[in-house]
């Protein structure tokens, strides 16, 4: 007698089978996961500062631009770089050479002193750049 139905074989023991709609679903799973993380990401260029909120932050298309941090420390970055005064204005003068119509993002701690997001935007007006913005944050409702 051998078995011919329910997945058994000829001595009656079950066949393993490998199931692929579960896996499939776990597939589904990591990869909506893997999404979800991706999109939560931070997308700034700059060093990680607690922004100030503000009722009308928006999202901004970080392409063709450069981001100089104002830390809580009176510290400047140019994008995630340490930089001093004197680098700041090279680099400054560097991006306006290649990209004339490039902007400028401040992105400042919320306890950095105004004195140094004014300098770094005064510079940056300085240097040509009409499109200079401020981040922040949304503020909690």
């Amino acid at each position: 007698m051998h078995g011919g139905g329910g997945g058994t074989g000829p001595d009656g023991v079950k066949k393993a089978r490998i199931e692929i709609v579960p896996m499939i679903d776990i597939i589904f799973f990591l990869l909506a996961t893997f999404i979800l993380f991706t999109l939560s990401l931070n997308k700034s260029d700059g060093i990680t500062v607690a922004l100030p909120a503000a009722d009308t932050a928006i999202d901004r298309d970080p392409a063709g631009t450069a981001t100089v941090s104002v830390t809580d420390e009176g510290t400047l970055a140019w994008n995630k770089d340490l930089v001093t005064l004197d680098e700041f204005l090279v680099r400054l003068q560097q991006f306006k050479q290649a990209e004339p119509d490039g902007r400028i993002l401040i992105n400042g701690d919320e306890r950095a002193f105004f004195a140094q997001a004014i300098y770094v935007f005064d510079e940056a007006r300085k240097a040509g750049f009409t499109k200079v913005y401020i981040e922040t944050r949304m503020k909690q409702q």
